[in-house]
């Protein structure tokens, strides 16, 4: 994507115009790092981008080898990551959950989250919709930015980028046509005209900008957070490759071992290296003794290498990756066949996985809740202030991310509604049973008509009992 490069917005005020300037600069600034970790997350490296000049020839600079760890760092974390919708103590959430249903906000998340992994955070901005009442999109920090206000302790101002045209100049290269500005009172759509760009602005009511973040792993220094493929995984991954990579020439050369001849003549020389494949896969090897020296030739073979050292150093820095990540080592494809690892073993291994992934869900359920409010203000047209507290005592549910078994939660389930009765007949204790959420509404709704059979069948059963003892009187 092209640099962006508004220059003078007309319809913009002083302070808009600079702060369209600073998040343009912030834009441009981070897209090369943007673009290194889609690569890494990608896995297209190629050997110029890891080899040190020593083992691997400058002829196979091209080639890449296959390694999805940087997918893997992110992907299994967010898959732990089960947004699963609001609940709230009291009131009605019926708008609420419409609101989610005709965003998909809870498939939405699931590819949120893994461009919060791979950035270390993405950008949820919100709109006015006739059909919907509020739109929730979701931006990665590829295609959007924002500045920090430290004061506010929340987003300043932040632009996302809506609609892209192909570059006339360059091919395969696109270029901002729709972008939107997001202020503390208005949403700012700028449209590209050729070389310069309009403003039509939408005001509302939020005085905030309708933009939230959600951040993984954000310091003082770092309010947006930081990647899970930061340096040190990066290097981590270029290890990886330069490993595979001598592997894979060293067992070229010991599928081809070095073999030798001494003393042959000129013409049985030649007659060898004329056709040395025919040599090598030949199950005999006939020379005559050198009439000049009257020596007999003399076959050998070079002592094969040994793929070992490279296996274990592949050990070694799976399990350095597996440690730095938060991964299990099976997860990073190392397996120890001479001690296999016991499934509690391997739950244990994952401890620090479920712990991240609650944090993650903390911080995720804390910005969820914003864009909720936001949402529910925008379709009703008013204040977060005007909102009731029904619609404000909300928060986002995640699913267990330790996911343990249905044999373990269902046992679990049965204590609880032992202890307490009611507990029985809630969502919750079939969903600890292992049922989804389409069986459970299947079942609630065959309970239901269960139910009418039976109130109907009372109802007959008192209309014969009363015509019985009318015709006894």
């Amino acid at each position: 994507m092209t640099p962006l490069n508004f220059g003078v917005v007309e319809g913009l005020s002083n302070e808009e115009q600079a702060q369209l300037s600073n998040l343009s600069d912030a834009f441009n600034y981070h897209q090369s790092a943007n673009e290194l970790k889609d690569k890494y997350y990608e896995g297209h490296i190629t050997l110029h981008d890891v080899n040190i000049g020593i083992a691997l020839p400058d002829g196979l600079k091209k080639l890449e080898v296959g390694c999805n760890w940087g997918q893997k760092a992110v992907d299994i974390l967010a898959s732990r990551s089960m947004f699963d919708g609001f609940v709230g103590n009291s009131g009605n959430l019926d708008e609420l959950s419409k609101l989610i249903a005709d965003n998909r906000l809870i498939a939405e998340y699931a590819k949120a989250c893994r461009d919060e992994l791979k950035y270390g955070c993405v950008f949820a901005t919100l709109s006015a919709d006739d059909a919907i009442k509020c739109k929730i999109r979701f931006h990665s920090p590829a295609a959007a930015a924002a500045l920090w206000n430290g004061e506010k302790g929340r987003i300043d101002c932040g632009l996302a980028i809506i609609d892209t045209l192909p570059d006339e100049k360059d091919k395969g290269i696109w270029r901002p046509s729709l972008v939107n500005l997001y202020t503390d009172t208005a949403v700012i759509v700028l449209k590209a005209n050729g070389s310069y760009w309009t403003a039509e602005r939408h005001t509302h009511k939020m005085n905030r900008p309708l933009m939230e973040p959600l951040i993984w792993n954000a310091t003082s220094d770092k309010p947006f957070g930081r990647s899970r493929l930061k340096k040190a995984i990066r290097s981590l991954i270029d290890d990886y490759i330069r490993i595979v990579a001598n592997a894979t020439i060293a067992l070229e050369f010991d599928t081809t071992p070095q073999k030798y001849i001494l003393g042959v003549t000129d013409e049985q020389y030649d007659s060898i290296v004329s056709n040395k494949f025919k040599q090598y896969v030949g199950s005999m090897i006939a020379a005559t003794p050198n009439p000049e020296t009257g020596e007999s030739p003399d076959f050998g073979q070079l002592a094969q290498g040994s793929l070992s050292p490279h296996v274990e150093k592949m050990r070694m820095t799976a399990t350095q990756f597996a440690a730095a990540t938060g991964l299990t080592v099976t997860d990073v494809g190392v397996i120890n066949d001479a001690n296999p690892t016991s499934s509690d073993a391997i739950l244990a291994q994952s401890q620090t996985l479920v712990l991240m992934a609650q944090q993650l869900n903390t911080s995720n359920g804390d910005a969820l809740k914003t864009i909720a409010c936001m949402a529910q203000a925008i379709a009703r047209d008013v204040t977060l202030a005007d909102l009731t507290p029904e619609e404000t005592d909300i928060m986002a549910h995640f699913k267990n991310p330790a996911m343990p078994s249905v044999a373990v939660t269902a046992d679990a389930a049965i204590k609880i509604a032992s202890a307490r009765q009611e507990f029985a007949s809630t969502d919750t204790f079939l969903e600890m049973l292992g049922f989804s959420p389409a069986d459970i509404r299947r079942i609630k709704a065959q309970e239901q008509r269960v139910r009418g059979q039976h109130l109907l069948m009372e109802m007959e059963t008192e209309i014969d009992d009363d015509d019985f003892g009318e015709n006894v009187e």
